[in-house]
């Protein structure tokens, strides 16, 4: 899949691939489970909360495209090897797998951060994808190809005083995937990141909500404004497809500029 030799393939076709997509019950997840539907896709719609993910699958398949939901909790080794062996069990492969589900229980300097909080935000964020991705990684492998897709965040490359360890699980996921691509990669399994900057989701609602957030980031933002799920969707779309064949072991930074330089009033 998604190969050189593909040359009849239109660029960013999904047909016929089979999309497993954690936290894609809104958000973000849901964005990226409605386009991949959209270009043909079969998806499945994976969360905490079937009746969230039920939904989306409604959604999906109003518009004639195909998916199913399940219920699956990143942080339990066990559900994720179900949502695997359900995947499988129903479709009989799995082409593109798209690590979108992580926590943000605390918000604050790191100093004061509960050792509770600290091992929830690592172990869902970071643990979780590592034993997912090393689940799908074979099975990719046996169908000659698959492609993963990490959902990080900018704040992988930046400190902060409000979330610390957040940043911390989110640079840890850019490692993961380049580590990834490195040992996959002889099997066609590509392996990416994708790092938003403040996207209009329920998720980052703590910062966008916050006048005086909202205000700082979007001065920092050449473009002036914050993004949409949808603008990371488009994203999504084009490493699962024939576009993005070559690309692999890399973050690609949708922000608005956020990251580029200086804020538009410097």
């Amino acid at each position: 899949m998604n190969h050189p030799s593909d040359g009849n393939r239109k660029l960013f076709d999904l047909q016929g691939q089979v999309a497993v997509i954690t936290g894609a019950s809104r958000g973000i997840g849901r964005a990226i489970a409605l386009r991949f539907a959209e270009h043909g896709a079969r998806v499945v719609v994976s969360s905490r909360k079937l009746d969230a993910c039920e939904q989306v699958v409604n959604t999906i398949r109003a518009a004639g495209g195909e998916a199913i939901a399940t219920t699956c909790h990143i942080g339990h080794k066990e559900a994720l090897q179900q949502l695997v062996e359900q995947t499988m069990t129903t479709w009989g492969r799995i082409d593109t797998l798209v690590c979108n589900a992580a926590v943000n229980p605390y918000f604050g300097p790191s100093r004061d951060m509960p050792d509770e909080a600290y091992d929830r935000v690592m172990n869902s964020n970071v643990r979780s994808n590592f034993w997912l991705c090393n689940m799908v990684a074979p099975v990719m492998k046996t169908q000659g190809g698959g492609c993963i897709i990490i959902i990080s965040s900018i704040g992988g490359f930046q400190g902060s005083d409000r979330l610390g360890v957040y940043c911390i699980s989110k640079a840890a996921d850019m490692q993961l995937a380049r580590n990834l691509a490195v040992e996959w990669g002889d099997s066609n399994v590509r392996a990416n990141c994708i790092a938003p900057g403040l996207i209009k989701t329920d998720f980052a609602k703590a910062l966008w909500d916050n006048p005086s957030i909202l205000e700082k980031s979007v001065a920092h933002t050449p473009l002036g404004r914050i993004g949409e799920p949808d603008e990371i969707a488009g994203a999504a779309v084009f490493l699962a497809s024939a576009a993005g064949s070559y690309t692999t072991g890399q973050t690609l930074t949708i922000d608005g500029g956020r990251t580029c330089g200086m804020s538009r009033s410097d």
